[in-house]
């Protein structure tokens, strides 16, 4: 009897033991962890791009934050660029005498070497603005007249100033060019009367850039006109200053070879700014060239995409619990791009196994990668939670515990 005792004992001792490990491995083990179905994603590249180029010379636009240019026609080779030189002279003047914000700088004396330019150019029916002997301008006034009046011989008086000569801002300014990677581009003067002076359209479309990321020049180009004492008003030669967006650069014309303009203008696309710059060279006059830089700059805004690449609560994934709870992986923000022409665009989902999990937690990312490098990573929340199945379900389906 004792015996039987004791196996009862045991025995009943040893189906409670079994059913308490049964109820720990049920109630608290582990629920299975779901694999997502990744959705597809519909394509998002744009239509191609069709800049109208002018039929002449050579021609070439460019977009800040792009690289290189967007396009470009006729010529490859070198071309006159007249007083767009102006530009590389601000820049190499301002190399040795550097301003800042609107500082005036220096007090810049004339004299007879200074008023000897004026007839120089004059013969050579280039823009002149006359000067006197014993005249004072600021370096910043010489710039202004130099830029926006176009004046030849306030940008030979500056280089001479801050160089001491022609010859030695000339060597400057060779050094500068080759510097800042202008490889095809060659300074002869001062000022761009000499049809040595040359540039290609995409040279100049890096110039553009530069000069925009310049304070000064920046400045200085995008004003239409101003008053200077001993001067009086200055018009800025850009005509075309104020329509379609533009906002800059430089005119250049030389009666030998005809009118070129490196030209800069902002647009507002998909909430965000878009600065392009382009240069046209070789016009027949300065109607002809705006002309056409019009219609450049029509045809180059509608090659510029706002892409939404997701709104947010888009889905991407889905999962599904063994126990028949069902969630998405959704975008939690919304992201759009601005992209040029055809540009294409990738998306790449990444998702992690979940279990239990609360509304919004983080289970993945979509990466969009654009053209051949620049992404846009977007979170992926949780649609809605997964709840722990209950002991009912836990019980019932022990094969089914485990992650």
């Amino acid at each position: 009897m004792y015996r039987r005792r004791r196996a009862t004992v045991f025995g009943g001792t040893g189906i409670i033991l079994v059913t308490l490990v049964y109820l720990a491995m049920t109630l608290l083990a582990p629920v299975p962890a779901a694999t997502a179905v990744i959705a597809k994603t519909a394509p998002l590249t744009g239509v191609a791009a069709a800049p109208v180029f002018p039929s002449y010379g050579a021609s070439a636009i460019g977009a800040v934050g792009w690289d290189g240019v967007l396009g470009s026609a006729g010529s490859s080779a070198p071309q006159p660029m007249a007083s767009i030189t102006k530009i590389v002279t601000a820049f190499v003047v301002l190399q040795k005498k550097p301003l800042t914000g609107a500082e005036q700088g220096p007090t810049i004396t004339l004299d007879a070497r200074d008023v000897s330019y004026v007839q120089r150019y004059r013969s050579q029916l280039g823009k002149v603005i006359d000067m006197q002997v014993g005249e004072r301008f600021s370096e910043r006034e010489m710039l202004e007249i130099a830029l926006i009046e176009s004046a030849n011989n306030y940008a030979t008086s500056l280089a001479v100033w801050a160089y001491g000569s022609e010859e030695a801002y000339v060597a400057a300014a060779q050094k500068w060019t080759a510097a800042h990677g202008l490889t095809g581009t060659h300074i002869d003067d001062t000022c761009g009367m000499s049809s040595a002076s040359q540039s290609t359209a995409t040279d100049l479309v890096k110039l553009g850039k530069m000069a925009l990321d310049d304070p000064v020049i920046a400045q200085i180009t995008s004003t239409k006109k101003m008053t200077i004492d001993g001067v009086g008003e200055i018009d800025n030669t850009n005509k075309l200053l104020g329509h379609s967006g533009v906002d800059g650069l430089k005119t250049g014309t030389l009666y030998t070879y005809g009118a070129n303009l490196l030209f800069s203008a902002d647009w507002r696309i998909g909430g965000r700014t878009i600065t392009v710059v382009g240069a046209v060279l070789g016009g027949g006059d300065g109607k002809i060239v705006n002309a056409d830089v019009r219609a450049l700059l029509a045809s180059t805004k509608k090659g510029f995409h706002a892409v939404t690449l997701t709104d947010k609560g888009a889905g991407f994934a889905s999962w599904s619990t063994v126990w028949g709870q069902r969630a998405q992986a959704v975008a939690t923000k919304k992201a759009t791009v601005v992209v040029w022409s055809s540009t294409p665009i990738s998306a790449k989902v990444e998702t992690q196994r979940i279990g239990v999990a609360a509304i919004g937690t983080q289970v993945g990312t979509v990466t969009y990668t654009i053209g051949s490098g620049t992404k846009v990573v977007v979170p992926l929340g949780l649609s809605k939670a997964i709840a722990d199945p209950g002991p009912w379900w836990r019980l019932s389906n022990p094969g089914g515990l485990g992650g």
